[in-house]
């Protein structure tokens, strides 16, 4: 057989290119990114995945474990401040330097208003904390979640950074720890101030931690090192 008896319709096919246009297969890829991106997203919200990474580590004496961004109870992970970096700001009570100046600041600015800020409680070493969680637990017969509203467990309390108070008015004790103290003097005074002095309300009411209400508890976000510490409860505020 010799190619001219081949006829010349058959001698070679014609590909006809049936690819997409480029911005179609752009809006494709942007559309099956977003379906992996929301999927990923609601399967962290239901815990530990093993491919995102090592499983944040335990807490002896909780059968809970930490969820994928690493909270406990609601409550995210803190270090424990070196005792060589605190300052003393009275009997008991130390904070970090900056956090320490930043009170020292308010409680100046708020006496010449007449308020009396005090201060109830600053840095808890990690093991205070424990105490504070599991002893106070046992004492009221209180299970791991209904503590946890009120006390984080121990790694987790932004007290341990030396960052964090809690804040009562000295002409009103009997509001000390109390949601009664969003109506005193102090309080009012915080609303208004404390921002200008880097300090922010930790657990507002309907916070995304699930934290109960805790208006005398304060933070410190006046340096890169807090903000750094605290970032990932920062990303929760609405």
């Amino acid at each position: 057989m010799f190619r001219d008896d081949i006829p010349l319709a058959r001698r070679s096919r014609v590909t006809v290119s049936r690819r997409a246009p480029l911005w179609l297969a752009f809006l494709r890829g942007v559309f099956f990114l977003g379906l992996a991106l929301a999927a990923l997203f609601f399967l962290r919200q239901g815990g530990w995945l093993p491919w995102l990474g090592p499983e944040p580590e335990p807490v002896a004496g909780l059968r809970e474990r930490p969820t994928a961004d690493g909270r406990l109870l609601g409550h995210f992970p803190y270090p424990e401040a070196p005792s060589g970096v605190l300052v003393a700001l009275g009997a008991g009570l130390q904070l970090r330097p900056e956090a320490a100046a930043a009170i020292r600041g308010m409680q100046q600015a708020a006496a010449a208003e007449g308020v009396d800020l005090e201060v109830l409680s600053g840095f808890r070493s990690i093991d205070l904390q424990s105490s504070l969680f599991f002893d106070v637990k046992a004492e009221r017969n209180q299970d791991a979640h209904t503590r946890a509203k009120v006390s984080a467990p121990p790694g987790y309390s932004e007290h341990s950074t030396g960052y964090a108070v809690d804040l009562g008015d000295g002409g009103q004790p009997s509001t000390n720890l109390s949601q009664n103290f969003e109506n005193t003097p102090a309080y009012q005074w915080l609303s208004r101030h404390a921002g200008q002095y880097h300090f922010t309300l930790s657990f507002p009411k309907g916070n995304q931690q699930g934290v109960s209400y805790e208006p005398w508890h304060w933070r410190f976000e006046g340096s890169s090192d807090a903000l750094r510490l605290f970032e990932p409860a920062m990303r929760l505020v609405p």
